[in-house]
């Protein structure tokens, strides 16, 4: 065995791409969910409406984390689970008072924060900035984003052969 009896192995979920539920329990509509619902932003007009169903199939995915005998996992769940208006105003206690679980911290971030965690948490990393006053979370493009898709655009990525 290459590892030591110890090691610690675990696993990661982004709410968007997990998630779904993206309606219920009292779930405000995320940035994503705003800008997958507006027609042709997104590749065959996809969302993550229903993802991998893991609002509703969380139990399985339970017994999927104890099948490969995960040590440590990270649940995300969305923002707008937990503030559907986008503000401190609400808070959406069912999305903390599940089967009685005590909630005691929630965390913000994304791939393009990590690049930058280093230097401290901002809203104005990543890609896009969002208009988080603005009820319709508008976006605007970065230059990161421009530099990016240049990138993308150039590579094989995402293209079928």
């Amino acid at each position: 065995n290459m590892f030591p009896r110890d090691f610690a192995w675990g696993a990661a979920t982004s709410a968007y791409q997990i998630e779904g539920g993206w309606q219920s329990d009292g779930k405000g509509p995320s940035i994503w969910d705003t800008f997958c619902h507006e027609k042709g932003r997104v590749f065959g007009d996809q969302n993550g409406d229903v993802a991998c169903n893991s609002y509703e199939l969380w139990e399985k995915d339970l017994e999927c984390i104890q099948q490969l005998g995960l040590t440590h996992y990270r649940l995300s769940f969305s923002w707008a689970r937990l503030l559907p208006d986008g503000t401190t105003q609400h808070v959406n206690q069912k999305a903390i008072q599940e089967d009685g679980i005590n909630v005691r911290g929630y965390f913000a971030w994304s791939l393009m924060d990590n690049f930058e965690w280093a230097d401290g948490f901002s809203v104005r990393f990543g890609l896009f900035h969002v208009d988080f006053s603005d009820l319709k979370q508008s976006r605007t493009l970065y230059q990161s984003g421009r530099e990016y898709a240049k990138i993308i655009s150039k590579s094989r990525c995402g293209q079928s052969k």
